[in-house]
Formats: C-alpha cells, sequence, structure tokens
C-alpha cells in the first residue's frame, strides 16, 4: 500500500512532464534569441515574462560566478582586516564626523565615483555587523561579487570616507549618524546610528560590469512585464464585477 501512495500516476507525470518541457522551452528560446542577437544586443521586451524569469536566473548565476572567481584573488588579503571589527563610542562617534585611518595605502590610480568596485565590512558601535561583502559575517569563506560604486547610490559618508583614496587601498572610516541614514532608517537599533567600515577599492571587473548591466536591463524588462500583466488582470477583473443598479 505504501509502495502504491509513493508512485506518480500517468496524469501527475504528464503534468511534470509538461512543466520541464516549458521550462526546457524558455531556455532554448533565451538561447535562440541571444544567437540570433550575436550574443550582445537582445531585445529583453519582446520576451514572455516566463523567458525573462528563465534570462534573469541564467544572468544571475554568471554573476555569482564570477564573484567567486574574483573571491579567489582578493579574500584571503580582505578577511584579515576583519579583525578591525570591534566597539566603539556611539556618542563619540556622531560627534566627531567623518573619520578615516588607512589600513594599506593604494598603488592604483585615483579613485573616482565610477572608476572602482569596493570589498566591505560595516558594523555597529556594538560590534554587530550589518552588511559585509564575506559570504558568512561570523566565518567567512570566500567573498561575494565586489560592490560596483556608482555616484549617488550609496550614504553621503561612504563619498566622504573615500576621498583621496587610491585602487588598492584598504581604509576605517568611522561615519555619524547624520551623513549615514539618518532619521530615514532604522538601523543598528535605532535612527541616527554612526556606522564603521572597513573599505577595501578594488579595479571595477569589466565583465562583471557587463553582467550587471545585462541583470538591468532584464530586471527593468520584467517588471515591466509584471505590471502590464497585473494592469491586464486589473482590466479583467473590473469588467467582471457587475456594475452596481
Amino acid at each position: 500500500m505504501e509502495e502504491e501512495l509513493l508512485k506518480t500516476s500517468w496524469k501527475q507525470r504528464l503534468i511534470i512532464l509538461g512543466v520541464a518541457l516549458l521550462l526546457l522551452g524558455s531556455t532554448v528560446a533565451v538561447y535562440v534569441m541571444i544567437v540570433l542577437n550575436g550574443g550582445t544586443s537582445v531585445n529583453y521586451s519582446k520576451m514572455t515574462t516566463d523567458q525573462l524569469q528563465t534570462a534573469y536566473e541564467e544572468a544571475y548565476g554568471e554573476y555569482e560566478s564570477r564573484g567567486a572567481e574574483l573571491s579567489v584573488e582578493y579574500f584571503e588579503d580582505f578577511k584579515t582586516y576583519k579583525s578591525r571589527v570591534k566597539a566603539f563610542n556611539s556618542a563619540s562617534a556622531n560627534s566627531d564626523g567623518i573619520k578615516t585611518k588607512d589600513l594599506k595605502e593604494g598603488d592604483g590610480e585615483d579613485l573616482t565615483n565610477d572608476n572602482y568596485a569596493a570589498y566591505y565590512i560595516g558594523w555597529c558601535s556594538d560590534e554587530t555587523i550589518f552588511d559585509s561583502s564575506f559570504d558568512n559575517a561570523d566565518e567567512p569563506t570566500a567573498l561575494n561579487a565586489p560592490l560596483l560604486i556608482q555616484p549617488d547610490s550609496l550614504i553621503e559618508g561612504w563619498y566622504l570616507g573615500t576621498e583621496g583614496m587610491k585602487l588598492g587601498g584598504v581604509r576605517e572610516v568611522t561615519i555619524p549618524g547624520s551623513l549615514a541614514y539618518g532619521d530615514s532608517m532604522e538601523i543598528c537599533g535605532g535612527t541616527n546610528s554612526p556606522l564603521k567600515f572597513v573599505i577595501y577599492t578594488v579595479p571595477r571587473d569589466e565583465k562583471l560590469v557587463e553582467i550587471d548591466e545585462k541583470l538591468d536591463k532584464i530586471y527593468t524588462a520584467l517588471s515591466a512585464a509584471y505590471a502590464s500583466s497585473y494592469s491586464n488582470y486589473s482590466d479583467d477583473y473590473e469588467e467582471s464585477v457587475p456594475a452596481d443598479e
């Protein structure tokens, strides 16, 4: 009896086969569209939602894979700076303004807000790490893909704290709450919380940038597809509801 319960019916097998073929079809369709467009320019707006989801998953897999390759190059060096994570006086940090300490002088070109990427550790006054580039903040074994820096995409204190750095440099930065998230966001147990970072600046990896741009295009198209589906659903729903007499 138990063996019979564990067996799938022909109907269930047909459903499973149908789902598998649908996923395969989406993957093949995405591949064909990329090949026919020379592998560089794809009109994502013409893809179905399922095709876009498949494309996004594949691109994200590429992103993680490239991040893993870069981790091999930088992890051993960066993990040594985890020992810098220590408790600090939040009142002093808020009153003293931006404070910086160079842990390693960079030997590359001067930073601009769009010519570098960064590995980082961010922590609160009680020594809690709220975010980092490590795969596991407690017992790191690798690095996630580095943060691709863009103008006006991060807190003001990050840009002020990295002024004057060169590529390859490592700096510890203390940021008062007013130059972090201020009243706009609760972090480290409240608003206006001061933060500390260790920031390791590295050259932007062009392959990673290319994949990131592809992800952004797919995400934009996918968001539009979802919005369109929702709009159509809303219109159909309104038409199906009888008007009040």
